[in-house]
C-alpha cells in the first residue's frame, strides 16, 4: 500500500509542477517524503560505482533507495501526461477555483511546516521574513529573454530544477522568468532530441548538486531551513492568488496570447474591473478542500 501511495505523490508532484506558480516541493514537503526523496538523489554520487563494484547492482539500488525514486517519478511523469491536461483546461476554464484550491494548500502547508519547527527564536524570525522577500521578489521580476543558446538551455535547466524541489519555488515559474518557458516547451512538443537533450543534462547537474547543499543544511540548520522553506511559501501566495488582472500579455509557442504581468484584485472588486464572474463560493470551496486535503494527510501520516 505504501507503494501505491508513494505513486500517488509523485501523481500530486508532476500535477504542482505544471501550473507556474505551484512546487512540487511544496506536495513532496506536505505529504512527508521531502527528506527521503533529498536523501536518495543525494546518494546518486560517484560512490555509488564503488557500491555497485563490490556488492552488486541490487545492493546499489537499494542504497539509492531506488523503488521509491522509480514510483516516484513514475507517478510525476504519468501526471505530467493525463493529470496536467485536466490542470491546464483548468486554468483556461476555471482558474479562479483552481487557485483557490492551491491557495488553501499553501496556507494550511505553512501551518503545517511552522509545526516542524522545534525552537522560536529570533534567527527563526528573520529567516520567515528573508524567504517571503526572497520569494516575493522572484513573483514581481520582470522576465528575462535569454537566447536558447545550448549554454542557456543546461543552466535554465539546472536552476528550474533546484527551484522545482524547493518548497514554494516553482520550476516552472523559473523558466518563465528566464525566458525559456516557451522553448522548451516548443521543444516538448516537437520532440526536439538535442534541446530536450540538454535540458535533460542541465537538470540533472542541477539536480545533483543542489540536493547535497539542500540535506547538509536540513541536517544542521533544520530549523533555520524549516522557516526560510516556509517564508518562501508565504511569498508565493501573492501569486496564487485567485483574482487577478492581466496588465500586459506575451505569445507563447502555440502563438497564444497568455498573461505576462499580473496584478491581485479584492475578490469584491473584480467583477467591476474585469467584467467576469467572481465565483466567491466557489473558491471558498476549493480553498476548504484544499485545506482539508493536507489536514487529512497529516492525520494520516501521524497514525
Amino acid at each position: 500500500m505504501s507503494k501505491v501511495f508513494t505513486f500517488l505523490k509523485g501523481m500530486a508532484m508532476g500535477a504542482a509542477d505544471v501550473v507556474p506558480g505551484v512546487s512540487g516541493g511544496t506536495i513532496a514537503f506536505i505529504t512527508g517524503i521531502y527528506d527521503t526523496l533529498l536523501e536518495s538523489i543525494r546518494r546518486i554520487n560517484p560512490s555509488l560505482i564503488g557500491i555497485w563494484r563490490q556488492n552488486g547492482f541490487k545492493a546499489a539500488f537499494e542504497h539509492i533507495n531506488g523503488t521509491f525514486l522509480i514510483l516516484l517519478l513514475s507517478g510525476i511523469l504519468t501526471s505530467i501526461f493525463t493529470l496536467a491536461r485536466v490542470i491546464t483546461w483548468m486554468l483556461h476554464t476555471h482558474p479562479i477555483p483552481l487557485w483557490s484550491f492551491f491557495f488553501g494548500l499553501i496556507i494550511i502547508s505553512v501551518i503545517h511546516m511552522f509545526k516542524q519547527v522545534s525552537n522560536w527564536g529570533a534567527s527563526r524570525v528573520i529567516a520567515v521574513i528573508a524567504g517571503t522577500v526572497f520569494a516575493y521578489g522572484i513573483t514581481v521580476l520582470h522576465p528575462l529573454t535569454l537566447e536558447p543558446t545550448y549554454f542557456n538551455i543546461i543552466l535554465s535547466g539546472s536552476i528550474a530544477i533546484c527551484a522545482m524541489i524547493l518548497p514554494g519555488i516553482s520550476g516552472s515559474f523559473i523558466l518563465l522568468l528566464l525566458g525559456m518557458y516557451a522553448p522548451i516547451l516548443g521543444a516538448a512538443k516537437s520532440l526536439d532530441i538535442i534541446t530536450l537533450g540538454l535540458f535533460a543534462s542541465g537538470c540533472v547537474i542541477g539536480l545533483l548538486s543542489f540536493s547535497h547543499v539542500l540535506s547538509w543544511v536540513l541536517r544542521h540548520y533544520r530549523d533555520i531551513a524549516l522557516t526560510f522553506l516556509t517564508g518562501l511559501m508565504i511569498g508565493t501566495l501573492s501569486k496564487i492568488w485567485p483574482w487577478k488582472e492581466t496588465l500586459t500579455w506575451r505569445t507563447n509557442s502555440s502563438g497564444e496570447q497568455v498573461p505576462l504581468l499580473e496584478q491581485n484584485l479584492s475578490p469584491f472588486h473584480f467583477e467591476q474591473i474585469t467584467g467576469q464572474p467572481a465565483f466567491i463560493g466557489y473558491a471558498i470551496m476549493a480553498m476548504l478542500l484544499g485545506i482539508a486535503l493536507v489536514w487529512g494527510l497529516e492525520r494520516l501520516s501521524e497514525k
